[in-house]
């Protein structure tokens, strides 16, 4: 379905190698070998569908696809944008596939999934920017498994007039966009991104429908600050937004941004004592921590969280 021979980062062959550091054992994960993680990627293989888990090189494929959790990425495998953090291929982007939708509902249904999320690459190319195929998706597992509630991690559509809102009218149970990174830092992790329009597509999504669940996330260890961190966190706040996730950058390979540090599983601790003082429903904050790493236990006590919220407001 790929339009042109993939080379899968022309766009950073020209960058200077960063020496990968190497992990703490804090950060060290299994190498995936359960009979449940061959099966899970078996289904993916047969209903020609791609996973974030995969492209993106996610430490935590063993663990979640031993559970048969796969977050499903959309749009085909091939990102309009180069951001230096991402080891999602850039280029010439895959032709729009119309039966992906129904695909991935079989996929939840056949897994059994409680809750699913699902992802995408850029697509600046699309007049909407994909949002279209979101809503099909959306559509498509609620008609395969309506039990399953459905996370969104959209891209941020920036100049794709109208796409926030119709994500949003096919009400997917969690919206959610990272911000990746503190605002210093985009021009080099982020550069196609602006920091204030991903702000205001989370602030959108409250406005649009306030009883709906929004999300982001960002890494560290990219050479941010403390007083960063804490900036971001009131930023989303400010956008009321509900959960927050926090990880360890990971360099994919050389060619990547380089790892400033690896930070302590007491940092991530403190950040998430800071965040919930802040005055967020859920934070996820550790080392492994990536935006659907144990996402369903996640939404299930983010919506106990907004349950004893509105109770103590009585």
């Amino acid at each position: 379905m790929t339009t042109a021979p993939l080379v899968r980062h022309p766009e950073k062959a020209n960058r200077p190698d960063n020496p990968i550091l190497r992990k703490p054992d804090w950060i060290r994960v299994k190498a995936p070998v359960s009979k449940e993680y061959n099966e899970t990627r078996r289904l993916m293989r047969d209903l020609n569908l791609t996973t974030v888990c995969e492209e993106a090189a996610c430490p935590n494929i063993g663990e979640c696809w031993k559970q048969k959790h796969a977050t499903m990425m959309i749009l085909g495998s091939v990102c309009t944008r180069a951001c230096a953090f991402c080891n999602v291929a850039t280029g010439r982007p895959d032709l729009l596939d119309p039966h992906e939708p129904e695909r991935v509902g079989e996929a939840v249904a056949k897994l059994g999934l409680e809750h699913i999320v699902v992802t995408s690459v850029d697509r600046d190319d699309l007049d909407d920017g994909g949002a279209g195929q979101f809503v099909r998706t959306i559509h498509a597992i609620r008609a395969a498994a309506p039990q399953t509630t459905i996370e969104v991690l959209t891209p941020d559509f920036l100049r794709k007039e109208g796409a926030i809102e119709a994500v949003v009218e096919a009400r997917p149970d969690v919206y959610n966009h990272n911000l990746e990174t503190v605002p210093r830092l985009y021009q080099e992790v982020r550069p196609g991104a602006r920091y204030f329009h991903s702000l205001k597509l989370l602030d959108r999504v409250k406005t649009l429908d306030p009883r709906m669940f929004t999300k982001s996330g960002i890494m560290v260890g990219l050479g941010e600050d403390k007083t960063e961190v804490l900036q971001v966190m009131d930023d989303l706040r400010a956008a009321d937004v509900d959960f927050l996730t926090i990880g360890q950058y990971l360099q994919p390979t050389p060619k990547h941004h380089a790892v400033d540090r690896f930070v302590t599983p007491d940092e991530f601790e403190t950040y998430k004592k800071m965040a919930f003082g802040k005055g967020f429903l859920m934070v996820s904050s550790s080392p492994l921590t990536r935006s659907s790493y144990f996402a369903g236990d996640d939404f299930a006590q983010l919506r106990l969280a907004r349950q004893a919220k509105l109770a103590a407001a009585l």
